[in-house]
């Protein structure tokens, strides 16, 4: 089970942190995601992370702006979004597999209920 936080709304240029909980877990094979769904968007990955040596991965749009992060005492992930734009606006969501890091929604097993960011221009 998955728990995430941390949406809201902020101003061009902001960041926001989410947080993501994940219970019921084991870490060993564990890869855990940040997708974004915007209105009348698929939903896309933007950033992910494998819990074994903490390798990640983003998406172009977000390269060098979001990181995303482990905490292996609490098992969560964390999303730092910085310099934050109006395209960014969208429902986030964490997920998790048990595996390597995949790029489909499909691949995904768990998934958190999303939270909502808002970037106002």
């Amino acid at each position: 089970q998955l728990q995430a936080s941390g949406g809201g709304l902020v101003q061009a240029g902001g960041s926001l942190r989410l947080s993501c909980a994940a219970s019921g877990r084991t870490t060993s094979s564990l890869t855990m995601g940040w997708f974004r769904q915007a209105p009348g968007k698929e939903r896309e990955l933007v950033a992910v992370i494998r819990w074994s040596g903490g390798s990640t991965s983003y998406a172009d749009s977000v390269k060098g702006r979001f990181t995303i992060s482990r905490d292996n005492a609490k098992i969560a992930v964390y999303l730092q979004m910085n310099y934050l734009k109006p395209e960014d606006t969208a429902v986030y969501y964490c997920a998790a597999r048990s595996g390597h890091p995949r790029w489909p929604a499909t691949e995904y097993d768990a998934w958190g209920q999303g939270t909502l960011v808002t970037v106002s221009s």
